[in-house]
């Protein structure tokens, strides 16, 4: 057997990524048809439109490393999305549910921060330019994406959770 590579590791952790996004484009409809809030529905809507952006993103990627595009099951984004599915079920209908989207959406967040940064890294040191700069729009975009469901859970999801 072969020894593994930074160019396998690349690889496999893109294809995770990729499964990633897919399945978080399947979710983000949900957490909007769940979410309570006008404001915290358009947020959902909108990550959905940039995760489209970031799928076609990864394809490109895929397309400078001369690969089909495909995805590997990431266990770790099925069991985030899982919870998130627990939070709609379990508190549908109260006061905390737009909080707790909050936060399940945050933690697809910063899954997506942490592959991202990283792939942006290795695509660096791999000289491979053009891919770090396409991982490293999405990076922006999921950090900004944090930012503002900060902002939604301190202007008013989380008020209004313990308000009652």
């Amino acid at each position: 057997m072969a020894e593994k590579t930074l160019d396998d590791l690349f690889l496999d952790t893109l294809k995770d990524i990729y499964y990633a996004e897919k399945k978080i484009l399947k979710a983000l409809p949900k957490m909007a048809k769940g979410a309570q809030s006008p404001e915290l529905k358009a947020a959902f809507e909108k990550h959905r439109d940039e995760t489209e952006v970031h799928v076609e993103r990864l394809e490109q990627v895929f397309d400078i490393l001369g690969k089909r595009a495909v995805g590997k099951v990431c266990p770790a984004i099925e069991g985030i999305i899982e919870e998130g599915a627990e939070i709609l079920d379990e508190f549908k209908g109260s006061v905390a549910l737009d909080a707790g989207l909050v936060s399940a959406a945050q933690a697809v967040e910063h899954y997506e921060i942490a592959r991202y940064g990283t792939l942006k890294r290795w695509a660096e040191a791999l000289g491979m330019a053009d891919a770090a700069k396409i991982l490293g729009k999405t990076l922006d975009e999921e950090s900004k994406t944090d930012k503002a469901l900060t902002g939604l859970a301190d202007s008013f999801a989380n008020d209004k959770a313990k308000a009652a």
